[in-house]
């Protein structure tokens, strides 16, 4: 089997999908906990920080996205990836606002799961080096991935950064919806590109909090986003 590629927690009541799950998993190599309330999902989180999280988000005794609010809370940086029967959008979107890195729509197949799980495990960095970013008031250090509006620190999470990094680093230019993806998530990546126009919006949320326009990430329907250099 190899050694342990990564630690998951897996936040599924159903025992049978939640169990079947964990064994397809752990036979790929991955450290698999198992949590059918929202509860225990907590305590093991807590008492051993998951890589990433497997959240379904119809759980018995917490809202699945007020959940997610809390996990994202104590574990900025763990990622999260919603397991949802629901195919309604608005679902969809509140879940990734509460801080989901992503979604899937059950039933799926577990080679997509398998490649989303190693697309997000990857977490290459955008843009690997020492360098800062600034456009107007601004300004990204590439190295710490620290960013400052106006020399106030912006809180980002980190596919926010990677997608404000790809952008900022090509202001002025368009950048496709493709190349986002690519990008950010993965050169592989398939499957709906909600994701990007959640994080694009929290993103212009972020900005307009501290005084700087929203517009300054346009939108270009059917070919991508860009950041103007000047508003």
């Amino acid at each position: 089997m190899g050694h342990v590629a990564a630690q998951l927690l897996i936040v599924e009541d159903d025992p049978v999908i939640g169990t079947e799950l964990a064994e397809a998993l752990t036979g790929h190599g991955y450290g698999v906990v198992l949590a059918a309330t929202a509860q225990k999902a907590i305590d093991s989180a807590g008492a051993c920080p998951p890589d990433l999280i497997l959240l379904d988000l119809g759980l018995p005794d917490m809202d699945g996205p007020v959940l997610c609010r809390r996990l994202r809370g104590s574990l900025p940086d763990t990622v999260i990836v919603v397991l949802t029967a629901r195919t309604e959008e608005l679902d969809v979107i509140v879940a990734l606002d509460a801080g989901a890195d992503d979604y899937l729509t059950k039933p799926f197949r577990l080679t997509e799961l398998l490649a989303r799980l190693r697309a997000h495990l990857r977490r290459q960095r955008v843009l690997p080096d020492d360098r800062a970013v600034e456009v107007g008031r601004l300004r990204l250090d590439l190295a710490s991935r620290r960013t400052f509006l106006g020399g106030v620190e912006l809180e980002l999470r980190p596919k926010e950064f990677d997608l404000l990094a790809v952008l900022v680093s090509r202001a002025g230019q368009v950048v496709s919806r493709e190349q986002l993806m690519d990008e950010v998530w993965d050169v592989n990546w398939f499957g709906s590109t909600k994701t990007l126009d959640v994080h694009v919006s929290a993103l212009r949320r972020k900005l307009a909090l501290l005084g700087e326009d929203p517009g300054r990430i346009t939108t270009l329907r059917g070919h991508g986003y860009r950041y103007e250099i000047d508003v």
